[in-house]
């Protein structure tokens, strides 16, 4: 178990990876709440790995921070584009679901939203190692929310930045 002075005191989030399915999980957070308690770590990799999409590139949870989270990928040869490095596609995955999972964890899995908007600048290919993703929420509103990641290789060298956007698509405070 990973502990941090990051993490909360009462979560614990192990490194994951998503090539296999997570396993049911009861429990949920508290809907038709304005301010839902934050997903716990397992609930985090649960909404990481539901999606078959995540499990093909591989995304591991690393880290729950306060403002986000850090994701990561193994660079293997399928993601690699025709002059070798890791396809760009896999770099804005990367930060898409960095932000996605830091915001169903902020809203406890209680709120839908979907992608708007992403603009990345890729400042280094990357062709080994790791690809890894820290997330941190820099707004959220009634109905749009944005979210920036910071991008970096296995050496911990810049590669990236991605600015995300996301819309809200429920109104908490309707009644189920």
């Amino acid at each position: 178990m990973l502990k941090s002075p990051d993490l909360d005191p009462n979560e614990a989030v192990t490194t994951t990876k998503t090539n296999r399915r997570p396993k049911a999980t009861t429990g949920a957070a508290a809907t038709n709440n304005r301010r839902p308690k934050a997903a716990t770590g397992a609930t985090t990799v649960d909404f990481l790995t539901r999606h078959a999409f995540n499990r093909l590139i591989g995304f591991e949870l690393v880290r729950v921070h306060r403002d986000g989270l850090t994701i990561q990928c193994q660079v293997r040869p399928d993601l690699l584009n025709s002059a070798g490095n890791v396809h760009g596609g896999v770099t804005a995955s990367l930060a898409d679901v960095a932000v996605g999972s830091a915001l169903q964890h902020h809203f406890g899995g209680a709120r839908r939203f979907t992608t708007v908007e992403l603009k990345i600048n890729y400042f280094r290919p990357v062709t080994e190692g790791r690809l890894r993703a820290r997330s941190r929420l820099v707004r959220i509103g009634s109905r749009i929310c944005v979210g920036q990641v910071d991008i970096s290789d296995g050496h911990r060298r810049s590669v990236g930045l991605a600015i995300v956007t996301y819309m809200l698509l429920d109104d908490p405070t309707a009644a189920s």
